[in-house]
């Protein structure tokens, strides 16, 4: 049914279980996967005293973080992949909107599913929190996943 899916994840305990169900459909059908985990683009320049600033940050301090917790997320999703019996291929791209790199990277890859999970937040805490599993849907070329 699917030959190659992508399984997003950001490392929390929902997005698990979006893993978990993406791993579990590979097996079941003898998809190959690839799995990502997007690191967001730094935080909004801000104006201090002394001029523009990341507000106390340091961006190369930043990038690390954001560089070792995606090794770690990653890491913890092929060897739960390994576990079942399945060869997986990681993908971290730093520094990104998290939906446009997934559905570019479902292009790139020539995936043919996107797994995601999702909260289902609706009304003012989906405008507040944003949802990057909208977006996906609304802009990706192949079908969308969602797990709640």
């Amino acid at each position: 049914m699917y030959d190659h899916i992508l399984i997003s994840t950001d490392g929390s305990e929902l997005a698990q279980k979006g893993v978990d169900h993406g791993l579990s459909l590979a097996d079941e059908t003898g998809s190959k996967v690839t799995i990502i985990t997007v690191t967001g683009q730094s935080p909004v320049p801000s104006i201090s005293a002394s001029g523009w600033g990341m507000a106390g940050m340091d961006p190369d301090r930043l990038e690390d973080a954001n560089t070792r917790h995606a090794k770690d997320i990653l890491s913890a999703a092929k060897a739960a992949a390994e576990e079942m019996g399945l060869m997986v291929e990681t993908l971290h791209i730093p520094s990104a909107s998290p939906a446009a790199a997934i559905v570019d990277a479902a292009k790139t890859h020539g995936c043919d599913l996107i797994v995601m999970a999702s909260h289902g937040y609706r009304g003012i805490k989906r405008a507040l929190l944003g949802s990057q599993t909208a977006e996906v849907i609304a802009t990706a070329h192949i079908p969308v996943l969602v797990v709640h």
